[in-house]
């Protein structure tokens, strides 16, 4: 009796030991400091010891950002072609395919109509788990869209930024989708309809270099790393050694890039105030679309 109990026991304690595995804990690139997953998942996934903004999927920062259920995505059917038949490593489609079936969707923008505590609005999110967050043609006809709702409807644009930059697999066709998405944000500008761009880590390239700076407010994330080139490849080029914390979002508040830095915890509320003043609505407004 007592050996069978004892084999019971362990069997429970092995089932238990392979449930939490390594890959239910996570080490702090902060502070190093290791933490169940739970922990981590319930502060948003800050770290609670030293204040580590981890990277989230997109899906993630849908969910703790917007109402419950609140959020309905459009252009999900949009999918990028081939126009140059760019083969690599691989080919261009291959890579599409494949990322994907990593992500459950064609293109690394997820765009649509949501609500901030009660307040409605136009989101766009950019997925850096689908090549790197790349900017291509369907990314950049998604951001067109979702100002065209905004202007429409009369509500504030959030677009969440966290990418590489422009596609290189597009060639021309993603560079060209930094003045597309300019141009549409001007007429947002001139209906005096806010833009607020959200940079989180990291966001690089065409991305910065185009919509992702013309907000009327920018956010960011603290630790975010930020720019246009890298850090390497800048200091390669001007022959000198960069100041601490150069590329970081706290460095480019110091030095007026941007408007706030602002604590994840805190973003839900921090973009919903700002709406509400700088778009006063009605709650149960109807929302029209074409």
């Amino acid at each position: 009796m007592f050996f069978t109990d004892f084999l019971k026991n362990l069997k429970r304690d092995e089932a238990r030991a392979k449930k939490d595995t390594t890959s239910h804990w996570i080490k702090c690139d902060g502070c190093s400091a290791l933490m169940y997953y739970k922990e981590v998942h319930a502060q948003l996934y800050v770290c609670p010891k030293c204040g580590y903004h981890f990277r989230i999927s997109a899906q993630d920062r849908i969910d703790f950002l917007c109402d419950s259920q609140s959020f309905v995505e459009y252009d999900k059917e949009l999918a990028p072609i081939d126009p140059l038949n760019f083969v690599d490593k691989e080919s261009y489609k291959k890579r599409i395919e494949k990322y994907k079936n990593k992500t459950g969707r064609p293109s690394s923008v997820i765009a649509g109509f949501a609500r901030i505590n009660k307040i409605p609005v136009q989101l766009v999110v950019f997925d850096f788990a689908f090549m790197g967050g790349s900017l291509g043609s369907v990314e950049g006809e998604k951001i067109v869209r979702a100002v065209q709702r905004s202007l429409q409807n009369k509500q504030a644009l959030i677009i969440i930024s966290t990418s590489g930059g422009a596609r290189m697999q597009e060639s021309t066709f993603s560079l060209m989708q930094m003045a597309k998405t300019s141009a549409a944000l001007n007429k947002l500008s001139e209906a005096k309809i806010p833009f607020i761009s959200l940079l989180a880590d990291p966001t690089f390239g065409g991305v910065s270099a185009s919509f992702a700076f013309l907000g009327d407010l920018i956010l960011a994330e603290p630790g975010a790393m930020i720019g246009f080139a890298g850090a390497r490849v800048i200091k390669q080029t001007i022959g000198a050694d960069l100041p601490d914390g150069f590329q970081t979002a706290e460095f480019l508040l110091k030095h007026g890039l941007i408007d706030m830095v602002v604590h994840r915890k805190d973003m839900k509320k921090t973009l919903s105030d700002i709406i509400s003043m700088l778009v006063p609505v009605n709650e149960n407004q109807p929302v029209l679309y074409s």
